[in-house]
């Protein structure tokens, strides 16, 4: 009996993954890898028993599953890997169309809660999964996630960019919380012996990986499109923690969510 674990390719959860894959790796384990969203659907289909999985996935299913405490994807500020990418100001946006992408379901609705609660803007809001400049021609907006949102950030363009981390940071002062790791309680129950070894060479991993972020940035193969140097400040600016400040912004995210309808 394995324990399946679901892992997100992205680079913002790269150190947590090299380490616990090279130094804490066990039989026991499989990873499933996949995008934010097809991890939600398999967790929540019961197809795999732990992942990092966005944080509204939790908020809408709290009754099914229980948090790894300790361990988030969050920012006190810029996040640096999720952009809004706009032709006009974000407070000329009210009316347009907001696309979004297909592989994030916290970042889009975060989008709604900041453009509505904080900027008085009534978007619609439509998945896309055309490249950024091609979607553009007809749309006024674009928010991209993860490894692709950190490539066309680094392209020279003539277009307003916000990161959605900072813009929460800055209209609450508390940390965005992007994904949690959570267990399926059916899981917990039939494999607890299993899921609480993995609680623990998950924390080894992540406190070896805040300790090791040169070693890691070489062996990254986003170092072909960041330098060494900013992939390591892209890490150090992620919190991977989750307190009790972390908790508050999430309470606060969730009870926003809750008044637009979106949980």
């Amino acid at each position: 009996m394995k324990l399946r674990i679901g892992k997100i390719a992205y680079e913002n959860l790269f150190p947590i993954f090299y380490m616990l894959q090279s130094e804490f790796d066990s039989p026991d384990y499989e990873y499933i890898e996949g995008v934010p969203s097809e991890l939600n659907g398999r967790i929540r289909k019961g197809e795999i028993d732990v992942s990092p999985s966005s944080s509204i996935e939790y908020l809408r299913k709290k009754d099914e599953y229980r948090l790894i405490e300790n361990n988030s994807i969050s920012s006190s500020g810029p996040v640096k890997s999720i952009y809004l990418f706009s032709r006009t100001t974000i407070e000329n946006l009210s009316g347009k169309t907001v696309l979004t992408s297909s592989q994030s379901e916290t970042s889009v609705a975060l989008i709604q809660v900041i453009l509505r609660k904080f900027y008085g803007a009534d978007c619609k809001f439509r998945t896309e999964s055309l490249p950024l400049d091609e979607a553009l021609k007809s749309e006024t907006a674009y928010l991209l996630i993860g490894d692709e949102a950190l490539v066309e950030m680094h392209k020279p363009r003539d277009l307003y960019v916000y990161d959605i981390g900072d813009l929460w940071y800055r209209n609450t002062g508390l940390p965005a919380t992007f994904a949690l790791w959570i267990v399926r309680n059916d899981s917990y129950a039939g494999k607890r012996k299993l899921i609480e070894k993995f609680s623990r060479d998950l924390d080894r991993s992540r406190m070896k990986a805040l300790k090791n972020l040169d070693r890691i940035a070489d062996a990254s193969a986003m170092r072909t499109v960041l330098s060494h140097a900013d992939l390591v400040e892209y890490w150090e600016g992620i919190s991977y923690e989750f307190n009790e400040e972390h908790r508050n912004g999430l309470a606060l995210f969730e009870r926003y969510a809750r008044e637009l309808g979106l949980i």
